[in-house]
């Protein structure tokens, strides 16, 4: 029977639906595999159900048709933790789960905002440290989102759906950046550079995927052009941030905030960052809900069963 490894714990639907199909191993640990571990489970398994943190690169791939194993599942929308031109000449397939993150994330996406935006952070470490003394008319003042202008750094299905959420949900102006123009069901501007959608706008949003070609496209340059009062959000990747530059911005007030549900290098985040009041820090919570997980789950056990079974996997990535 084809042996499939699943890297960490999944919710129990999800490990049963694939007991249907397969002799499933699971690996109990909630850390990212070391590469011993990786390389066995290329040479002991079919097939691989990995996730973010699971870090096969070209190394651990190398070796055309080496490897017992033929697929990669990966557990996630986000694939940069995978060498897919490594996998791809070693005779590995790798897939993903979009779809099943999309709404979920921009829901994170949303909370960052409103949070960064209305210093929520900041206010409830004040009422958790008893100091809070009442209401005033000026206390802790924000900014006011409702109207304002939304920038959209990748504008794929969770920059879409960002944008959406913002355009009717707060009336605001949607601008966005992206490799290709995109038709959308209300008016959104498309920026020809990165500095112009950083000029412009008053909270950007960073909804790239990761990997090589988006490491560091939020730099210096990129923060020194932003408006003093606008804010950054990204739930993407972490280092598509160049996080020594957005500490910076934050310290010296050339932006007025950030909301952060993802780091440069994850899980570690700078003590420097960690005492900003102005800094908004979630636990990659992107996708954080049970329904969510069961349904990426779903997903990337769907592209098992349709590889093994010989069919064109619905999410196949290389």
């Amino acid at each position: 029977m084809t042996r499939i490894l699943i890297t960490r714990p999944l919710p129990e639907p999800v490990l049963a639906e694939a007991r249907r199909h397969f002799e499933v191993e699971t690996r109990d640990r909630t850390t990212p595999m070391k590469p011993a571990e990786m390389r066995a489970a290329l040479a002991l398994h079919d097939g691989v159900l990995p996730t973010l943190g699971d870090l096969f690169s070209a190394d651990i791939l190398g070796g055309s048709g080496q490897h017992r194993c033929r697929i990669l599942a990966n557990f996630g929308v986000g694939y940069n933790h995978i060498d897919a031109d490594a996998a791809r000449a070693g005779g590995v397939a790798v897939t993903n789960t979009p779809g099943a993150v999309t709404d979920a994330t921009a829901d994170i996406a949303m909370t960052l905002m409103l949070m960064s935006a209305r210093r929520a952070g900041e206010g409830e470490r004040l009422v958790r440290s008893g100091a809070w003394a009442g209401w005033h008319p000026t206390q802790m003042l924000g900014l006011h989102l409702s109207g304002k202008t939304v920038g959209i750094v990748g504008m794929g299905r969770i920059g879409q759906a960002v944008a959406q959420r913002c355009h009717y949900g707060f009336g605001m102006k949607v601008i966005y950046f992206n490799r290709s123009g995109k038709t959308l069901g209300f008016d959104a501007g498309r920026k020809e550079s990165l500095a112009a959608l950083a000029a412009e706008a008053d909270v950007v949003v960073i909804a790239v995927p990761g990997g090589a070609g988006t490491r560091h496209l939020i730099d210096k340059a990129f923060l020194d052009a932003m408006q003093p009062h606008a804010h950054i959000i990204n739930v993407a990747r972490g280092d598509v941030v160049q996080e020594t530059a957005l500490i910076a911005a934050l310290q010296s007030g050339q932006i007025a905030g950030a909301g952060l549900d993802v780091y440069e290098f994850e899980p570690k985040v700078p003590e420097a960052l960690i005492r900003l009041e102005n800094a908004t820090l979630l636990p990659h919570l992107g996708t954080a809900a049970l329904e969510v997980r069961e349904a990426m789950g779903m997903m990337a056990v769907a592209n098992l069963v349709a590889f093994f079974n010989g069919d064109a996997p619905p999410n196949l990535v290389n």
